[in-house]
């Protein structure tokens, strides 16, 4: 069985700090490209950012120096260190699990950006 379970969300001030977790158990890790997204309240699921299997990462312009991703092959984690927050920022994040067969994703994370 896969699961993709996130973790590290939670309620932040404007140009606060967040480390979201993702641990990933039932796939072969190491052979999947990794990616963070978020969903706002009446808005479509958008790409934040991904890494893939070779470790090559890509952002969404609106994070792009704000945010890293990185993953921990050992640990079958992927991570999202998101810096300099902003309320737009404020949405679910969901953790995705994507090879050339398969789709997979967690079931979201609730990251509020406010004062």
């Amino acid at each position: 069985q896969v699961q993709l379970v996130e973790s590290g969300g939670g309620l932040v001030q404007p140009g606060g700090s967040l480390r979201l977790s993702c641990a990933a158990s039932g796939i072969i890790f190491s052979v999947f490209d990794m990616g963070w997204y978020r969903q706002a309240p009446g808005k479509e699921r958008d790409m934040v950012a991904v890494i893939t299997s070779a470790g090559n990462t890509n952002y969404a312009d609106s994070v792009k120096g704000r945010f890293t991703i990185s993953r921990d092959n050992a640990k079958n984690t992927v991570y999202l260190q998101m810096n300099s927050l902003k309320p737009q920022d404020t949405a679910v994040y969901y953790c995705n699990a994507h090879s050339r067969w398969q789709n997979y994703w967690g079931q979201g994370t609730q990251v509020t950006v406010s004062s």
